[in-house]
């Protein structure tokens, strides 16, 4: 960890000076500068080869929140020897007086009895300046020295998991606004070795303390102990300060860094893509509309004559009008029964009443016209679900890019691994093939992998401990294993064979679910799998057919524990193909008639994936929801709470 702190010197905020300074003759007992910060970040004292005991006789300053603490008194400290609380005995009082000159300064009574009897003794001598060794007797008795105490305050600032412990004298600031869990703190001190032995390495003596947060503790959420990661999503705010989720963020953080490293060092460019677009970039996936238009509500159908108005057109309606109108009429002028009369008016309003739902509806379709038009986009648009296409046009003049950012799906399905909004890496490669697409994809989850074992390994140790135990040996597996990878069809007969109990007959063309996947990847395999040439129903409709006309260029890499995590394809660049298949699936040319355009000026053969970032974090940690690993998870049906 070492190495991680000196690789990043703003990662050391120190005390000023603020200009640098010469290089340390010990390089071992010296604290990084920093210029932007007063503040030393905790993981530069605690995660040292020496857990920062080099560091005795600095002067820092550190911040963080309150994670423990307790308040001990002085004396109690002294008695149980506890580090840097030892007091100095008092120095001994001179003895400058007599026996009887201390009974006449002490007890006034014994004087007043020797001055009555004619003994009044020896002159009682004046107090000596500057001395403390009698007082006057008319002098009053001294006031109790106050209760002196100190805080163990054990502080995390989210850079490191071990706390530091700081010693804070009550003399030094008030003991009580200290102690509540999730104070957050300023204190400047001497950082120096404990007097006992104990986990700690170094502690901070405080000198002063710059800044103090109150908390409220009652209503507080992380004053309870050891709170379940499900319970803290309604506290998304509060959660980072947490262990478990502060490891989390670390280990992300380790991945994105990684991830950019990755493709920057095989020389791909970074590419910014659109949030809003009005392309579907897979086809029939569910999308968010984005609009300014205020909301309108639907017509309420609370009876039969509103549900009747949905299917029936306002030109039938009028002209059955019409005709109850007139039935009406000539039983008013017939001697017919009243009974009848009375129905054919009830039947009559029934239908004006239908005539009126169907113009209001027409009249608000009217409307509705009139202000798209009107709306801040002239035509529908929607958040991204995918970039692929958008990137296929900047490999087109660039070679190799890649895009990492949000995507989104208005997709309602209840599922641990489905959010409205999640991170997604996509690359696009020109002139390769869909080989060039799995190795690449290959390469870069090994490259993640080892990444964030070699980043965060004290992370990892505290996943393992209290999450997964078996996350550090995934990790090495999927960096050691060899892959294995399966044709669609391959899948599909040892899928079929493992299934034979259940009487399933299984022909192409299938869709295997995710979960099916998952199963041939943890039980049969028990290693990352790859299936490839799926059939063309399951992919987008911009996958190259094969020869055969059944299957796609296309492939699915499987984890294990955690499923699909990546799709990619090799992508069709025979335009008459491409327009088959938008037709085909029945979507409207006129989204995809850029990308069409893009394929008549010379279009190469290229290939891609999408790859699930936050999925790959389920996979490193061993957390089963995908709402743990996201700092601000916006689920189906959950509310947003920030």
């Amino acid at each position: 960890m070492e190495s991680r702190v000196d690789d990043n010197t703003n990662a050391n905020p120190a005390l000023p000076p603020r200009t640098p300074d010469p290089a340390p003759s010990d390089p071992v007992r010296s604290l990084s500068r920093s210029k932007y910060s007063d503040r030393v970040l905790l993981v530069s004292i605690l995660q040292r080869d020496d857990l920062g005991a080099g560091l005795a006789g600095e002067r820092v300053v550190v911040g963080g929140w309150v994670k423990t603490s307790k308040e001990e008194r002085k004396e109690t400290l002294a008695t149980q020897n506890l580090p840097g609380m030892e007091e100095k005995p008092a120095p001994a009082e001179v003895k400058d007086t007599s026996c009887a000159e201390m009974f006449q300064t002490r007890i006034p009574i014994i004087r007043t009895i020797m001055k009555v009897f004619g003994g009044g003794g020896h002159p009682v001598k004046p107090r000596a300046e500057g001395g403390g060794a009698m007082r006057q007797a008319s002098s009053p008795p001294p006031p109790p020295p106050p209760v002196q105490s100190v805080a163990f305050l054990q502080v995390s600032d989210g850079s490191c998991i071990p706390s530091l412990l700081i010693l804070v004298d009550s003399s030094v600031a008030s003991l009580s606004h200290l102690l509540p869990t999730g104070t957050s703190v300023l204190i400047e001190g001497l950082l120096r070795q404990p007097s006992t032995r104990g986990k700690h390495a170094i502690e901070l003596q405080a000198e002063k303390v710059l800044h103090i947060g109150t908390v409220h503790q009652e209503s507080y959420l992380l004053s309870k102990k050891r709170l379940p990661l499900d319970s803290l999503r309604s506290a998304l705010q509060f959660r980072p300060r947490t262990t478990t989720v502060a490891c989390v963020v670390r280990i992300r953080n380790a991945a994105c860094f990684a991830s950019r490293t990755f493709f920057h060092d095989h020389g791909f460019l970074e590419v910014h893509l659109p949030i809003i677009t009005t392309t579907d970039g897979e086809g029939q996936s569910q999308k968010f509309r984005v609009t300014v238009l205020p909301k309108r509500s639907d017509v309420k159908k609370g009876n039969d004559v509103a549900t009747d108005a949905a299917d029936v057109s306002l030109d039938v309606v009028r002209a059955s009008m019409n005709e109850k109108t007139k039935k009406v009429e000539e039983l008013k002028r017939s001697d017919s029964n009243k009974e009848v009369l009375v129905a054919a008016i009830q039947d009559l309003k029934k239908v004006n009443e239908l005539a009126m739902q169907l113009e209001m509806k027409e009249k608000k379709q009217k409307d509705k016209e009139v202000k798209l038009s009107e709306d801040y986009f002239p035509d529908e648009t929607y958040l991204t679900v995918s970039g692929r296409l958008h990137l296929q046009s900047y490999a087109c003049a660039l070679g190799q890019v890649y895009s990492f950012e949000p995507r989104f799906r208005a997709d309602r399905t209840e599922s641990p691994k489905l959010l409205a909004e999640m991170w997604t890496l996509e690359v696009e490669m020109a002139f390769s093939a869909l080989e060039d697409a799995m190795k690449c994809a290959e390469d870069y989850l090994k490259f993640l992998c080892k990444w964030v074992l070699d980043s965060c390994p004290e992370e990892m140790k505290f996943i393992a401990k209290r999450v997964d135990k078996t996350c550090t040996d995934r990790l090495r597996s999927a960096i050691s294993k060899p892959w294995q990878k399966i044709t669609y069809s391959e899948a599909i007969h040892i899928w079929k064979r493992q299934k034979e109990k259940t009487d399933i007959k299984v022909e192409l063309p299938v869709s295997l679910t995710d979960e099916d996947l998952s199963y041939l990847a943890d039980q049969i395999y028990k290693s990352p799998l790859i299936v490839y040439n799926p059939p063309k129903e399951t992919k987008p409709f911009y996958a190259r057919v094969n020869d055969d006309g059944v299957t796609v260029s296309a492939f699915d890499l499987v984890l294990p524990g955690v499923g699909k995590i990546i799709t990619g394809t090799q992508n069709e660049e025979r335009m008459d193909i491409l327009s088959n298949r938008i037709k085909e699936m029945g979507l409207a040319r006129e989204q995809y008639e850029w990308h069409l355009e893009l394929l008549k000026q010379g279009a190469v053969k290229s290939s891609g994936f999408s790859f699930s970032f936050d999925i790959m974090l389920l996979f490193a940690t061993g957390l089963t929801d995908v709402r743990d690993v996201v700092p601000f998870p916006r689920s189906p049906g959950g509310k947003v709470h920030c």
